[in-house]
């Protein structure tokens, strides 16, 4: 426990963490890799190169000190932090590690601004924040091993290779071992080391599983991405029969059962753990509406499945969107509507008691957001996850 003085000086941060906390997170990285280049195989180096890693430490800290009193307040976002660590094998000793960079960070960029008092306060700040992590963290390993899952990272064969759309191809993988999967719930993801790249070190990167639960193997559905390392491995290089080597499932971003409607709404490549989501509750008998928004028809993947989905269950009706449909997309007419997701849709086809799931780039995800809930439906109702970093929402 803080006390009293401890949390009211961490809180006396809040404002000059609104100016620096950038600032002091990017110093933070900058110091880590320099002490500790190891770590460049566990963190993100393209959200590193692209500024998204050191702003999202920036809004997490910014909330710590803001909640510094009450951290069961961003607990959402600290249990979503802790699942892509166990994710990625985060353990214990890496967190005084942390801690003693950030400190370095803050007085880098504060300088005398940063007294003794303030570092000590933030130090048992830390502490506390840190431990709260760990305690988390070894649960969720605990829960996954009791669950038939491994640490680290496991070996598994590319069974099939499907290109889905010009841009997505999935992969089918099967335990190199044989053994038993254990089921992954509607929504998670996997990370995959990438291995055997243009760089010296290897680089993880989460993909949610786009199939139905099984014992048997799992699917990732992978967008190739301008700038990234791995996507783009897995495209040119990656072929049936070769090894990739996986985490166990992870992620809270999964679909509650209920008798309340069921929306589930995706962007691009985000259709992945919605169709997850939808082959879980396909046969549930709730009223499901999977909408999908996507660029054309060369960009329209899962079409078909989706069909046959919505062809055995009556309960399940699938809406497509085609932002830009080209010729031969309106000589097909495999989309119901041209342009976005809109507030006039939603108001047709969103009952008010939904319970609405949404995956896609975030500034359709935000467009998303109010107009939902602007049409009433409440904040509890709606559950999205970010692909990346989360940098607000």
């Amino acid at each position: 426990m803080l006390d009293a003085r401890t949390i009211a000086v961490v809180k006396s941060t809040v404002p000059v963490l609104a100016e620096h906390g950038l600032s002091i997170t990017q110093a933070f990285y900058k110091g880590l890799f320099a002490k500790h280049p190891e770590l460049k195989n566990v963190f993100n180096q393209s959200n590193q190169r692209e500024g998204k890693q050191p702003m999202a430490l920036a809004n997490a800290v910014y909330a710590a000190a803001a909640h510094i009193d009450n951290l069961a307040a961003i607990l959402p976002a600290v249990q979503h932090i802790g699942h892509k660590h166990r994710s990625l094998g985060v353990k214990a000793e890496h967190y005084p590690i942390v801690g003693e960079n950030l400190l370095a960070a803050i007085k880098e960029v504060l300088g005398a601004a940063a007294t003794d008092e303030i570092i000590s306060a933030w130090g048992a700040a830390y502490g506390v924040i840190a431990q709260a992590f760990v305690s988390m963290e070894d649960a969720m390993y605990a829960d996954m091993l009791a669950k038939g899952g491994w640490e680290g990272y496991k070996p598994f064969v590319v069974d099939k290779k499907v290109k889905e759309s010009e841009f997505i191809s999935s992969f089918y993988l099967r335990a190199q071992d044989g053994l038993a999967l254990p089921l992954h719930e509607a929504g998670q993801y996997v990370s995959v080391l990438g291995e055997n790249l243009s760089v010296a070190y290897t680089q993880p990167r989460q993909y949610s599983l786009s199939m139905q639960p099984n014992s048997e193997y799992y699917r990732i559905s992978v967008k190739r991405e301008d700038g990234s390392l791995v996507s783009a491995h897995l495209h040119e290089h990656i072929q049936e029969g070769d090894v990739l080597r996986l985490s166990a499932p992870a992620g809270n971003f999964v679909v509650s059962s209920s008798e309340a409607p069921l929306i589930l709404l995706s962007g691009g490549v985000g259709i992945t753990p919605i169709l997850s989501m939808l082959y879980a509750q396909a046969a549930t008998g709730r009223q499901i509406v999977v909408a999908q928004s996507v660029d054309n028809g060369a960009a329209h993947a899962f079409g078909a499945e989706i069909k046959s989905i919505c062809a055995k269950f009556s309960n399940v009706r699938s809406v497509v969107f085609y932002k830009e449909p080209q010729a031969a997309d309106k000589k097909g007419q495999d989309y119901d509507y041209s342009g976005l997701f809109s507030a006039d849709w939603a108001a047709e086809n969103v009952p008010a008691d939904s319970d609405v799931y949404f995956c896609c780039p975030i500034p359709f995800m935000q467009n998303v957001k109010s107009i939902l809930l602007a049409q009433g439906i409440g904040e509890g109702q709606l559950h999205y996850e970010i692909f990346g970093p989360a940098v607000g929402m």
